[in-house]
């Protein structure tokens, strides 16, 4: 993991030996269900490393310390594949209880063996539909943070993720390319919703030539009841 250890400290992310063994370890297993399951497009070593791992682990540097101080403070990643970002999230924190949730069942029997295997705690994997699980009492406003990573439209995926974030919380998205129109778009759903922009930050990852964002959003007052709707309507009637 010499490129991740590398690249993370040119952002000021240090990770462990421990941590480069898991993320060394989380590469092996992601190659290997990886023939059977085709959970990714990426599977050069390096490329991995910078494209997946680093990726997701930029999230961080929109988190504070006041936030991750907290004994409450806890993550959800909405669509989270192979587990992008929350995943190299839990192996970097280590003590927020994350909740990984995707609709795909060949997704989730990855995720719930990836997590013993890396003998990681307070991991909670749950399948389901982000517009049907975001109106559980369990999960709805209940998270500090709320990332997501390239799994929909902005004004989408707005709707989608807001509901889950309680109220001081946080919804991150990932995006990468021109993303100024996106934003634009989605003016109308973050108010909407509880949001409010907060920042948009441009990452750059070496070797890397399009351009990624970190699009943080604060969740200022409660969502609506109706939201999310479900995914017809949403694509009929975006709130944009």
């Amino acid at each position: 993991m010499d490129k991740l250890i590398a690249e993370a400290n040119r952002l000021n992310i240090a990770i462990t030996a421990e941590q480069a063994h898991q993320f060394e370890l989380y590469y092996h297993e992601l190659i290997e269900w990886n023939r059977k399951f085709n959970l990714t497009a990426v599977t050069d070593y390096e490329q991995v490393q910078v494209r997946h791992f680093l990726d997701s682990l930029t999230v961080a540097l929109v988190l504070t310390r006041e936030e991750l101080a907290r004994p409450d403070f806890n993550i959800l990643d909405v669509g989270s594949g192979a587990g992008f970002p929350g995943m190299p999230l839990k192996i970097l924190l280590a003590t927020p209880h994350i909740v990984l949730l995707d609709s795909r069942g060949k997704r989730i029997i990855f995720l719930q063996h990836l997590t013993g295997k890396l003998g990681l705690g307070g991991v909670e994997v749950v399948q389901g539909r982000a517009e049907e699980i975001a109106h559980q009492p369990a999960y709805r406003e209940q998270f500090s943070v709320v990332v997501s990573r390239a799994v929909a439209a902005l004004p989408t995926l707005v709707e989608l993720a807001l509901p889950f974030c309680r109220v001081g919380g946080k919804f991150i998205a990932q995006k990468k390319g021109d993303i100024e129109g996106e934003v634009n778009d989605a003016t109308s759903a973050i108010e909407i919703l509880g949001g409010k922009l907060q920042q948009v930050k441009e990452v750059r990852l070496s070797e890397q030539d399009d351009l990624r964002y970190l699009v943080v959003v604060a969740k200022v007052g409660v969502t609506p009841e109706r939201y999310p709707r479900r995914i017809p309507a949403i694509s009929r009637r975006p709130l944009c």
